[in-house]
């Protein structure tokens, strides 16, 4: 799935878009503009000259007999004009004809010849010109002179690039403002994302700082509030848990001495009064652990305390305390030491083990790596492997999948897998499970390096 563009990244892009179709457009109503008015003014000044050069002509021809072609070169037209005259059903010009006799339309012609001066813009040989006929005093004798208009081309080819690279560099220079104006205006989203990471990572005490800004005054206010609300809350919850488990372990200590008692002497005791003694024994002892498991997990809400870790150490202590073989572990290049919570990553170790041996058939292979910068544990197991519909919730509190079920022997207590759970997240990691090539179950736990905040 593509991930959509992040929020300044728009705010980026709308912004540029905008400065962009604003430019273009004024580069365009100006660029009219200026080739309108170049041309109209180029068009007056030739019809101007037209009309003067005319005036000569028709005083050249007043005589008898004139040298039609010397009155023609008399004028002074420069480089940008040529002159002709129609005569007599013939044309005259003061070189040789390149094509400007073809060029003047028809139409243009029938109008001079009509006693009607006319203006009109032609291209000869690839290249703008402006034809402009003055009809003269006699009857078949017209005037034509044909202005180029190569220069105003030019010069408007250079205004077209001038105003596009204007137009590129303001939507450049507005990319830039919105850019730097975006981030400032999501500076306070940051600061809240920040803040938010850092207590997810279990660190109540972050607050965001007063702000003068009205706009951001009550979202730092309600972000500060929120945050003391719920460490409150976690206050009220750890304290409860740990009430609750002192008070608890008195009468559990109690039922298990006396259950302890009625079990050594179960061989004085009927089968049925053995058995029911057996059972209080076994559930006084699961009682127990549950209530371990809760304050722990109660306690697991805390942030981590991070500090150097040997790797390798740590792994061999869980492995002592699970009673999984050492030589079962293979460690990848680079593991060493790392940045964690040592006595809640060997904990969380130890309730894998003790998963894959209460519930996937015993531990087959433990595995430490290195994956991009994250420490990865994996733990194999022999067992049936985890459904899929399943894995999305046996790592919450209580949740006992239908393997646990089928294999279990009613000692767990739903709460070791949860553990772990809480533990990768105190971390900044996680823990998932995949199926394990050639069958059982795979559990991995990903801690990523300094995540803590």
């Amino acid at each position: 799935m593509r991930t959509p563009p992040s929020l300044r990244w728009r705010v980026t892009l709308l912004f540029s878009a905008g400065a962009l179709l604003l430019s273009t457009a004024l580069a365009f109503s100006t660029y009219q503009l200026t080739a309108r008015h170049l041309l109209s003014e180029r068009e007056r000044t030739a019809v101007r000259g037209a009309y003067f050069d005319a005036s000569i002509v028709r005083q050249g021809l007043s005589g008898d007999d004139p040298d039609v072609v010397e009155v023609l070169r008399s004028l002074d037209t420069g480089q940008s004009r040529r002159p002709l005259l129609y005569r007599g059903g013939q044309w005259f010009a003061r070189s040789a004809d390149d094509g400007l006799t073809s060029a003047i339309p028809a139409a243009l012609q029938t109008l001079v010849e009509q006693d009607t001066p006319a203006v009109q813009r032609v291209v000869i040989t690839g290249k703008p010109a402006l034809v402009i006929g003055v009809p003269l005093a006699r009857a078949g004798e017209d005037f034509y002179e044909v202005q180029s208009l190569a220069e105003v081309q030019g010069t408007l080819r250079s205004l077209s690039g001038t105003l596009a690279a204007v137009a590129l560099a303001a939507t450049l220079a507005a990319a830039a403002l919105s850019r730097w104006v975006s981030r400032r205006a999501l500076r306070p989203l940051r600061d809240v994302v920040h803040a938010a990471t850092r207590i997810s990572g279990g660190d109540l005490t972050v607050r965001m700082d007063p702000t003068e800004d009205p706009d951001l005054t009550t979202l730092t206010d309600a972000f500060n509030t929120m945050v003391t609300e719920m460490s409150d809350r976690i206050d009220r919850d750890q304290r409860f848990a740990a009430d609750v488990s002192h008070e608890l372990r008195s009468p559990l200590q109690t039922l298990t001495a006396a259950s302890s008692v009625l079990l050594h002497r179960s061989s004085q005791l009927d089968a049925r009064t053995a058995a029911a003694a057996r059972l209080v024994s076994e559930e006084a002892t699961r009682f127990t652990t549950l209530v371990q498991d809760l304050l722990v997990l109660a306690r697991a809400e805390t942030r981590a305390a991070l500090i150097t870790t040997d790797v390798s150490e740590l792994v061999a202590r869980a492995c002592q305390r699970a009673g999984v073989p050492h030589d079962l572990v293979h460690f990848g290049p680079g593991v060493s030491t790392w940045e964690l919570d040592a006595p809640r990553i060997e904990q969380a170790l130890v309730n894998l083990f003790d998963n894959a041996r209460h519930h996937g058939g015993g531990v087959l292979a433990v595995a430490v790596d290195l994956h991009d910068g994250i420490l990865v544990f994996t733990v194999d197991d022999g067992g049936p492997g985890i459904p899929v519909e399943e894995r999305g919730v046996i790592f919450d509190r209580f949740a006992r999948g239908r393997a646990a079920h089928s294999r279990a022997e009613g000692d767990g207590t739903g709460l070791g897998l949860a553990l772990v759970a809480q533990h990768a997240a105190a971390h900044g990691g996680d823990v998932t499970v995949l199926d394990r090539p050639g069958g059982g179950g795979r559990f991995q736990l990903t801690l990523p390096r300094c995540s803590s905040r």
